[in-house]
Parts: C-alpha cells; sequence; structure tokens
C-alpha cells in the first residue's frame, strides 16, 4: 500500500467554508475517520478553534443544502446528512454522511472510482488549505487520478501534488491534534516551526514568549499540556 497526498488551493471568496479558515489561521478540522464506496461516503471530523468562530463553522457544516466536497461549479445532488456529536467550546465533533456520492466532482467520489470501494482517506483544513490523503494499492494510476481531480475545478482552487509514498502511520498524526486547545495548538505549532524540538535546540522558550507575544510561563505551561495530551493519546493506542 501507498498514500497519495495533494492539497486544495482556495482563494479568498471562493468557498464559504474555507474562508473561515483562511481568516483565521488558529481554525483547524481533520477527520478522524473518512470512508467511501460507490453508494456513500461517511466521515466524522474534529473542528478546532475560537468559539464565536466555530458557531458559524458549525452552521456551515450542518447545512444539508451545501456540499462541502464539490470542487466544481455546480452542487451535486446527492443526499447529505450531517450530525453534531459532540460541542465544546473549542472543539465541534460532526458525523456527515452523503449518498449518491457518484453525481458530484468530490475527492471522496473520484477516489473510489479509481481506487475501489472502501477507500480509506484522510482530510485537513487550515488556512487556504485542504489536504488530502488516499491509501490506495501500489498498482494505483495516481496520474489518472490527479487529472480527473484537476479537471473542473471551480474559480479560485487549485490543486498541487504533495507526494507518492508509502504510508505514514495514519493512526498516530490523527490522535496528536485531537485534545489540544487553541493555544496548545498554536503553541506547539510554534515551537515545531522554530525549531524547539530538533537536536540541538534552535530556539529558546523566552524566544518562543516574544514570538508568540505572551508570558514565559505561559508558553512553558501550554508546551507541557500539549506534550502531555500527546504522549498520553499515543500511549493510550500502543498499550
Amino acid at each position: 500500500m501507498r498514500e497519495f497526498e495533494f492539497t486544495v488551493h482556495y482563494e479568498p471568496g471562493a468557498d464559504d467554508l474555507m474562508d473561515r479558515f483562511i481568516d483565521t489561521p488558529s481554525l483547524h478540522a481533520r477527520s478522524q475517520a473518512c470512508f467511501a464506496n460507490a453508494a456513500a461516503m461517511w466521515r466524522i471530523d474534529r473542528i478546532v478553534g475560537p468559539a464565536e468562530v466555530l458557531d458559524q463553522v458549525e452552521k456551515l457544516y450542518l447545512d444539508e443544502s451545501v456540499c462541502n466536497e464539490c470542487l466544481d461549479m455546480h452542487q451535486c445532488d446527492s443526499t447529505r446528512e450531517y450530525h453534531l456529536l459532540d460541542s465544546e467550546t473549542e472543539q465541534r465533533l460532526i458525523y456527515t454522511r452523503r449518498e449518491e456520492i457518484d453525481r458530484c466532482h468530490s475527492i471522496p467520489y473520484l477516489a473510489v472510482d479509481h481506487v475501489g470501494d472502501g477507500v480509506l482517506l484522510d482530510a485537513e483544513r487550515s488556512g487556504a488549505e485542504y489536504v488530502w490523503r488516499v491509501l490506495m494499492p501500489e498498482a494505483t494510476a495516481v496520474g489518472e487520478l490527479y487529472d480527473t481531480i484537476a479537471k473542473n475545478l471551480r474559480p479560485g482552487l487549485s490543486l498541487e501534488l504533495d507526494h507518492v509514498s508509502a504510508v505514514r502511520g495514519w493512526e498516530a498524526e490523527a490522535m496528536a491534534v485531537t485534545d489540544l486547545s487553541v493555544e496548545e495548538r498554536q503553541t506547539l505549532s510554534a515551537a515545531v516551526s522554530a525549531g524547539y524540538y530538533r537536536t540541538p535546540r534552535e530556539t529558546t522558550v523566552d524566544e518562543l514568549a516574544e514570538r508568540l507575544d505572551v508570558p514565559r510561563s505561559t508558553v512553558q505551561y501550554r508546551l507541557q499540556r500539549a506534550e502531555q495530551k500527546v504522549i498520553e493519546g499515543f500511549a493510550e493506542r500502543q498499550f
């Protein structure tokens, strides 16, 4: 098996839902599960972000008249069903089921058409990017799938191939973001970007505090909390 990763880029104004992610850098969504066959797609998404933005995002996600997966100009007429599974101040867990996905120019349908029933996908939204990974057999014609996805993209959308490679620990990556607060995610992301976890370290807590414009003690606390959640989440899935 191997994975095919690609990114759909959105310009501002091209999509109401993605506009919320573009306008709010701390807003992040990732699929906890995403499966599809020729008849339907099922997925569960965890969205993390500021409370006031999450209220707007929830309304957009739960609007059954809108296809949040469609990439062309025409909204498909598949049957859509959304449910709010869990709601916290800075998190939402949303279930989606779409039937008759063959009527849509959407990633799940196109993946099923090229890979086959029961395809497993992973999806992540942040900023202007909607990143998809498709798990597929070695013999899958990646070029044909990419070309099909790239066709008929509506104005404001563009496609970029990221990589085709061996499978890279799907569960470990997904669980790492599950329970982090907005502040913990921002702090951990800044630390990774600045090289805090490299050997030797390329930055200090003091420098991170200055970059984030928060007290040093706050940065230290958020890093410790984030690290604890990630490590405990990993341990729960391994033992």
